[in-house]
């Protein structure tokens, strides 16, 4: 959220002004670049982030992250928006080869240090899109972490919108039992620190990123459907991947007129698809107030002119508060720029094999539709693609989707017939290894096939420890039972339903 540091003050009137001013001189030096051809792309890398949830023996939200931050010691990981959570940035790397299988062993080898650090102070690490056990009293503002950018984006959407945050949304009727809703109402915006993810993120050609992007959005309601992991909040069972309501109504700077009016959330699916990178950052500018207006000293035209590198520093931080599902990604490494397409669709969990068998299937499923003689993108509406996205939320694997020449299809059967074995074609195109593509693909045809999700066995075990049991106990047991098998690494469409 917002990882840039800012200065935590008061913004005054004038500060929006120059620092809209700033992110057009940055649009100017963009288009440049984009047509003088300044980007580094000597091979395709891939890039993960992965957010945590830590808990204590009761399986409550353990409000510790800068203690057990401490004792990790390791810059890979760093705080996130409430007290109970972590993210851990992986290292970039080549798709081609071994680098998935090679990746899979250090995530394992780094969670699992992770965890035994945080175990010393009494809290333990959880893979889940939402976590079961969290309260409407974990979202007071006094758990939000200490970095001070944090409280200032807090300080900003809550003042934008002017009220309490509403968070109201209806679910999925749990076994034969009655559709449960939810209404509550938050102080901060401290709900979506329930939302915790995993980020992929692929380097690309500037001229190739309109074609990836597009990409992205119409797997989008594929990857949700297939990869649910987060059916609870707040004590009720809602949607298979509540993360999607949850996040766009937690951070939503809109009162109610706003929204009757049609402008846009900040959590955005879109409304179009594009021919560049160039779109994406010009409708950030265009629709959006800025949340946190601190320009910097560069001038991003006169850095061009003399041969540098702009660091583009509102743009990217204007960038980092509209939380697109794909996002698009300006960054520099050691002064030289790329282009990255950050994929913020899925959901953290169950376990590493399920997180990297929907790395897997996102990277080669894109890279065969952008190769694509006649993209898909000029078969299909953009409102499809957005219907699907939101579907697939909702229903999970039960969901239908629409998919030109197919017409509406089950999302495990599109995979299994169409898109999985063009997954497989995508990685081999990118030159990814035998081994590493039946490795992960391979995790997602048995899900498919078994029809089972970790949002599908939550839900599941809930209802059965029911029979027993109130809700809130049987979340908990659920949790511990989660936990459990996720820590023997076996892919959660394994484990048995008890």
């Amino acid at each position: 959220m917002g990882k840039q540091n800012v200065i935590s003050r008061a913004f005054r009137p004038g500060d929006r002004q120059r620092y809209r001013d700033k992110m057009q001189r940055g649009l100017d030096a963009l288009a440049r670049m984009l047509a003088e051809g300044n980007f580094s792309f000597p091979h395709q890398q891939m890039g993960l982030e992965m957010e945590l949830s830590l808990v204590d023996e009761g399986m409550n939200p353990s409000m510790s992250n800068a203690e057990v931050l401490e004792k990790i010691d390791d810059p890979s990981y760093t705080t996130e928006l409430g007290q109970h959570n972590l993210e851990l940035n992986v290292r970039p790397r080549a798709l081609a080869g071994q680098g998935a299988l090679e990746l899979e062993d250090e995530l394992r080898a780094s969670l699992s240090n992770a965890d035994s650090k945080a175990q010393d102070i009494g809290a333990k690490l959880v893979m889940i899109g939402t976590l079961p056990t969290l309260r409407s009293s974990h979202f007071d503002p006094r758990w939000l972490s200490h970095p001070a950018r944090y409280g200032l984006l807090n300080q900003q959407i809550c003042a934008a919108r002017g009220e309490e945050i509403l968070l109201h949304m209806s679910g999925t009727p749990l076994g034969d039992q009655e559709q449960e809703r939810l209404r509550s109402h938050a102080e901060s915006i401290l709900p979506s620190s329930a939302c915790t993810s995993a980020q992929l993120h692929l380097q690309v050609a500037p001229e190739d990123f309109a074609a990836h992007w597009n990409a992205a959005q119409c797997l989008a309601g594929v990857q949700v459907a297939v990869g649910a992991n987060s059916p609870f909040l707040l004590g009720k069972a809602l949607w298979q991947e509540t993360r999607v309501p949850l996040f766009q109504q937690a951070t939503d700077s809109r009162p109610e007129e706003l929204k009757n009016q049609g402008v846009r959330p900040r959590v955005w699916f879109g409304d179009r698809w594009i021919t560049s990178i160039f779109d994406l950052f010009e409708e950030n500018v265009r629709y959006f107030p800025s949340l946190m207006p601190e320009p910097e000293e560069e001038d991003p035209v006169a850095a061009l002119n003399s041969g540098r590198a702009p660091t583009l520093s509102e743009l990217r931080l204007h960038n980092g508060t509209i939380w697109r599902w794909n996002r698009p990604v300006y960054d520099l490494v050691d002064g030289v720029p790329h282009l990255r397409v950050e994929n913020r669709v899925l959901p953290a969990g169950p376990t590493v094999a399920d997180m990297l068998a929907n790395a897997a299937f996102f990277y080669g499923a894109q890279r065969a539709l952008a190769e694509q003689d006649r993209p898909l993108w000029t078969q299909m509406s953009f409102a499809a693609a957005e219907e699907n996205f939101y579907s697939g939320a909702r229903y999970g694997m039960n969901t239908r989707l629409y998919w030109p020449g197919m017409g509406w299809v089950p999302a495990d059967e599109l995979v299994l017939r169409k898109l999985l074995p063009m997954a497989h074609e995508g990685l081999e195109a990118c030159g990814v290894s035998a081994t590493a593509r039946q490795r992960h693909l391979g995790v997602l045809e048995q899900r498919c096939k078994a029809r089972q999700t970790g949002a599908d066995w939550q839900r599941e075990t809930v209802l059965r420890l029911q029979r027993s049991r109130d809700r809130q106990p049987a979340l908990v047991e659920m949790l511990r039972r989660y936990i459990e098998l996720g820590d023997s690494g076996e892919p959660a469409h394994t484990w048995p339903v008890e």
